[in-house]
């Protein structure tokens, strides 16, 4: 669950900043994020996050936010997998409302190229190196099939022939949406710095991957982190950081939610 625990934390903070609104179910009042298209049938790790939140109110009910949970969690799942640490902020608390609509917009895509990945970044306050040293975070995780079969079908430049050829076996040109790919080959369930050094083989599995080393103003960082593993650790750590700070609520805004899916 470490990859999608961290994604988790990930899309809640681009979507109204870091408020725990992804975890909000759908109410008469609330349209969900979870049905967003990035999120529908992609997005897991609630169950999770609620029986953390659980276990927290019955020590100490109504201090720790489900946005603190995310956050604290994404660490946690990231040294779990052999990825660095680092000091999580504390002191958010949670929304009432989320947004279906951001949801739809804001968060980057698979398919995006380089500029607009970029500038959603920016859009956030994030740097063009916190943009890339996050990516890595698709060292882990997989896939589906449909969000990758136009890369491993299009005969481009771009794309290693034996790693397209591998990735077809799993994925055919119509049907099997669902099917699962690593999103990185080599160490899949290792937060590391291999996901550059696919990059620099042309085996980035999504479009969105192998943007980063294209002939863009992204190929330095590429290369910096494939031969540094220091480097990207210590870069991740603290873009993570700067994520988690996206818009929080503190002092008086906001509630601390007694179950994250639900507004009290």
């Amino acid at each position: 669950m470490a990859a999608s625990l961290i994604r988790l934390h990930f899309h809640d903070c681009f979507v109204q900043g870091c408020d725990a609104s992804i975890l909000l179910d759908e109410t008469p009042t609330i349209v969900s994020e979870k049905t967003a298209l990035p999120n529908l049938g992609s997005v897991r790790g609630y169950g999770i996050i609620e029986d953390a939140k659980r276990e927290l109110e019955k020590t100490c009910p109504g201090v720790v936010s489900c946005a603190d949970i995310l956050a604290v969690a994404a660490r946690d799942a990231s040294t779990l997998v052999g990825g660095p640490s680092w000091t999580v902020k504390l002191g958010r608390r949670d929304s009432t409302t989320a947004s279906h609509t951001l949801a739809e917009t804001d968060l980057p895509g698979p398919f995006d190229p380089l500029t607009r990945l970029i500038s959603g970044f920016a859009n956030k306050g994030l740097s063009t190196r916190d943009m890339v040293a996050l990516s890595g975070a698709h060292s882990i995780g997989q896939a589906q099939c449909f969000l990758f079969r136009d890369r491993i079908y299009s005969n481009e430049s771009d794309i290693d022939a034996g790693f397209a050829s591998t990735r077809r076996r799993q994925c055919p040109q119509e049907d099997q949406n669902g099917n699962l790919a690593p999103l990185d080959l080599v160490t899949p369930n290792q937060l590391d710095n291999n996901y550059f050094k696919n990059l620099r083989q042309r085996k980035g599995l999504l479009q969105s991957d192998q943007v980063l080393l294209s002939g863009g103003s992204t190929d330095d960082i590429v290369l910096e982190y494939s031969n540094s593993p220091r480097a990207f650790a210590s870069d991740f750590a603290a873009a993570m950081i700067r994520m988690g700070d996206i818009s929080p609520l503190t002092g008086s805004n906001g509630i601390i939610r007694m179950v994250c899916g639900a507004i009290n």
